[in-house]
């Protein structure tokens, strides 16, 4: 089978496999026990991950806060510095963010906005009816354009006097789309606004430098980079006395400065490390492989008719393709499922599987919903590979 979904998770590096395994068996200690060779040892792998990780972002390790995902550390990050700075700050309470975000920011904005609580039911409570409730916070929903960048425009218009925290996609999951995360970050730094970026798309695919680009807060997590799942990280600016301090989202005992409760996953966070190192080492040449095969595929769709880029490709990081299929009689979600033992391929974010894709709408294509594939490139990934997958959508579509 053909692997052509990387944008929902990636096939662990083998490097990072061997790297976690002594940490699944002998070199099980708990890294917040004290004085013997295993807890010692535990803690100091924690802490080599965390110098890697944070080379790979451009950032110090103390501003590294090891998670369970990507999904929770723009939670913290979110939730955290909102309520932080609502009660024990200077009373700000609004957040910002764009109609194209992965639902981790966006329904973390619409549950402070008091639209939901939960994920797969927003709106109807056990008790009957829709109901909106005043959580004490505001969020704002702006629009992007027909490529899927986010409207500068449009959020220098949404900032308000309580405004706190601008919360943005580096590159979108769905389409590819890179934003222009600089100059939000200026138009953030003149309104004291805090800036949250998530890189999880980006990291170990472009140059990422959070100090260079004005970011405050970011959200990643390893498996989008050939690492293990169920680990991720949140990096958070410090100044000259540290990490300011924010809410804790996991509350209970002191691990990771006192922000994240909980023993380490000390394998997970070894393979974090590990995945970082490679990624940093081996930057220019997984780049130049992928745009290779990035345009090689599109060259080879772009001969069949009917079929096209969902937005333009001069402003997408190359390996997330999204293919509109113009075709009446094409269905996204039948045709995947006919050539599932063939290719592995997606109608967009794993996250919201089996809905209608939010990201495409609010580019105005509501109309083709059912009609866009996304096709995720690897590093793994083949000239071979491409050019079945382009023979197989001659013949199929």
């Amino acid at each position: 089978m053909i692997y052509l979904d990387n944008s929902a998770t990636s096939p662990i590096d083998e490097e990072v496999r061997d790297a976690m395994l002594p940490y699944l068996n002998e070199e099980f200690g708990n890294p917040s026990s004290k004085y013997y060779c295993k807890a010692t040892n535990a803690k100091n792998a924690v802490e080599d991950a965390r110098e890697k990780v944070a080379k790979l972002l451009g950032a110090e390790p103390e501003e590294i806060i090891f998670t369970a995902s990507a999904t929770e550390s723009s939670n913290f990050i979110i939730k955290g510095y909102l309520d932080y700075r609502k009660f024990y700050g200077d009373g700000r309470n609004h957040v910002i963010t764009s109609l194209v975000e992965h639902k981790a920011t966006l329904n973390t904005c619409k549950y402070l906005n008091g639209e939901l609580y939960s994920n797969n039911d927003p709106t109807t409570s056990l008790f009957g009816g829709k109901k909106k409730v005043d959580r004490g916070y505001e969020a704002s929903f702006v629009g992007v354009n027909s490529d899927g960048e986010i409207d500068i425009e449009e959020i220098s218009s949404a900032i308000k006097e309580n405004t706190a925290l601008v919360s943005m996609l580096y590159v979108n999951n769905e389409i590819g789309t890179i934003s222009d995360v600089e100059s939000v970050a200026e138009i953030c730094k003149k309104n004291n606004i805090a800036l949250h970026a998530d890189l999880t798309q980006a990291l170990g695919k472009s140059e990422i430098n959070v100090k260079q680009m004005g970011i405050d807060y970011a959200s990643c997590s390893a498996h989008k980079l050939y690492g293990p799942k169920g680990i991720g990280a949140a990096f958070m600016k410090a100044d000259a006395y540290g990490i300011a301090p924010i809410t804790a989202f996991m509350h209970g005992g002191e691990q990771e400065f006192g922000f994240r409760a909980g023993t380490h996953a000390v394998h997970n966070i070894v393979g974090f490390g590990k995945a970082a190192e490679i990624a940093l080492r081996d930057l220019k040449k997984n780049k130049a492989h992928i745009k290779i095969l990035d345009d090689m595929l599109i060259a080879g769709v772009s001969t069949i008719d009917g079929i096209h880029t969902t937005v333009d490709t001069s402003k997408r990081l190359p390996g997330i393709v999204s293919l509109v299929v113009d075709k009446s009689d094409f269905h996204n979600e039948r045709f995947i499922k006919k050539v599932s033992e063939e290719v592995a391929l997606s109608t967009g974010s794993a996250c919201s599987a089996g809905e209608p894709s939010y990201v495409i709408q609010a580019l105005g294509l509501a109309d083709k919903v059912t009609k866009v594939l996304r096709v995720s490139i690897n590093k793994y990934t083949t000239e071979k590979d491409i050019e079945k997958f382009i023979r197989l959508v001659k013949t199929k579509i």
